[in-house]
């Protein structure tokens, strides 16, 4: 599709639904109310005026560490509407991460919900750019602003927004996408391979702070007019059940973990009290096994697809018709693949090879990162750090990363920041950490533990060590202690001897 060189995401996400004669049509549904379309638009313009109101211009940038509310996309949208950048991050990340993160955006605004406040407060006067901090609900300053706001003067090319991705390293990198991006994919994902329609009902567990989840909760729907649920409790089963039994959505995105989790309660509810119609499925790759028992107990084919905060959204996919279990599909139209051996050339059919991306939502670059950048956005195609082999048939099967990245409940888990933290208790002398698949093969951290000599330490004491020094999803599963741990010559701990 053809974006207008003059454009403005937020203006066409919010005033394309105006046009379409939506303004009364319910738009988000949460945990304390709705919203119409029309409501959605002037709560935005409201916001974006505050914003200005307080000094931020075209360019300046804005961190969102919000629940997913409806203050959730007016914040975002009237944001990008008045041309001011906001930068969406993980809302159960230490404070030691939001600090990095704030310092190295130099937002000057930053938006968190009063659950999280506690996380910033420590350290906000260390921050000199920083000059502002909103709390929702927002109910106050809306009623004081402007229900007028004209556009920001931004071109499709123009930054529109941030999402943080995690790295190698454990430095997150901030990946800055183009105003043109979200709407790309809401034409060649949601409408190209999902049919999304203006009668659908969405509901996704991953958050808006994800590029699965923003796609999924916010430039699918408005894209095309749907109605959307929003959830700020975390995603248990039966949180998940509540949503799918009231409101009953017509499309559900979750990630394996979820799935798996799903059914292996009780209270999975009986087909006849859903109304879905597609369930997807991305974040990590999901078993055969649970797709198949997903289809059992709902007759709904789970769609396996993969995306990345680099992509913005998923760019392989099965698909509706198209469907081959223990794959993730093939690549969704206006992409194009590529697999390619550790000199960039070509492998043969079947062999493994890792996975590039080439298509027109790729992020400009990373900030303040110029050799991540140059070496992820490599001219027109984007390095996934994935391995895969294609069949004859054309489906792509996973087949693990090119680095010692982990996928852990669909997050990016650095083993470097796990064993960093590992290391620092007064017990250990060193540790690894890879990934060891569970019960359901899913894929969860395990670490091996050199004692020092004449301490002690017990396998829960560090389990919960880790649980205070990082985001709790990132601590290991399992612990295993060593003598010693294999290295080579150079002393550089061989992680593949270890999960063997």
């Amino acid at each position: 599709m053809e974006i207008p060189r003059n454009y403005n995401a937020a203006d066409d996400l919010l005033g394309g639904n105006l046009k379409a004669g939506r303004g009364g049509k319910v738009a988000y549904i949460d945990d304390a109310g709705q919203c119409t379309f029309g409501e959605l638009a002037d709560r935005a313009n409201r916001f974006g005026n505050h914003l200005r109101s307080l000094g931020l211009r075209m360019e300046d940038r804005i961190l969102i560490a919000m629940h997913d509310t409806i203050d959730w996309p007016v914040a975002f949208l009237g944001a990008i509407r008045a041309g001011i950048v906001p930068i969406a991050v993980n809302t159960l990340l230490t404070p030691k991460d939001y600090e990095y993160m704030l310092s190295d955006s130099r937002a000057k605004a930053l938006l968190v919900s009063p659950a999280l406040k506690g996380q910033f407060e420590p350290f906000l006067p260390n921050l000199p750019f920083l000059k502002h901090v909103l709390v929702p609900p927002f109910a106050d300053v809306l009623s004081k602003s402007s229900p007028d706001l004209e556009a920001a003067p931004t071109t499709s090319d123009d930054p529109c927004f941030w999402l943080y991705s995690s790295g190698s390293t454990g430095m997150p990198k901030g990946t800055v996408h183009v105003h043109s991006g979200m709407r790309i994919t809401a034409e060649l994902y949601a409408g190209g391979v999902l049919g999304l329609k203006e009668s659908d009902i969405i509901f996704s567990a991953a958050k808006l702070f994800f590029a699965y989840g923003l796609g999924n909760s916010l430039s699918f729907p408005l894209a095309v007019g749907a109605t959307t649920v929003l959830m700020a409790e975390r995603p248990t089963p039966d949180a998940v059940f509540k949503r799918l039994t009231e409101k009953k959505p017509t499309l559900f995105f979750g990630v394996p973990t979820l799935y798996a989790g799903m059914l292996a309660s009780p209270a999975f509810p009986q087909k006849e009290n859903l109304r879905l119609r597609s369930c997807i499925s991305a974040g990590e790759a999901l078993p055969p096994q649970i797709a198949k028992s997903f289809k059992e107990k709902t007759g709904i084919d789970i769609l396996d697809g993969i995306g990345s905060t680099e992509m913005l959204h998923i760019f392989l996919s099965n698909r509706p018709g198209d469907f081959r279990h223990g794959t993730t599909g093939k690549a969704v139209p206006g992409y194009e693949l590529k697999l390619v051996d550790e000199q960039g050339n070509a492998v043969k059919q079947g062999e493994l090879g890792e996975l590039l991306i080439k298509g027109p939502t790729a992020a400009n670059l990373y900030w303040n990162n110029r050799v991540k950048s140059r070496g992820t956005f490599v001219g027109e195609w984007t390095r996934s750090g994935d391995k895969y082999s294609q069949d004859a048939d054309g489906y792509y099967a996973y087949g693990g990363r090119t680095d010692d990245m982990l996928k852990v409940s669909g997050i990016w888990v650095s083993p470097a920041e796990v064993e960093a933290a590992l290391v620092s208790h007064e017990a250990v002398l060193e540790a690894a950490v890879v990934g060891k698949e569970d019960e359901q093969k899913l894929v969860k951290p395990k670490a091996f533990v050199v004692l020092k000599p004449g301490k002690q330490a017990t396998v829960e004491e560090l389990q919960a060590y880790v649980k205070s020094k990082l985001a709790p999803y990132k601590y290991p599963r399992w612990i295993e202690f060593a003598g010693e741990l294999p290295k080579t010559a150079t002393g550089k701990i061989q992680r593949f001897k270890l999960r063997g």
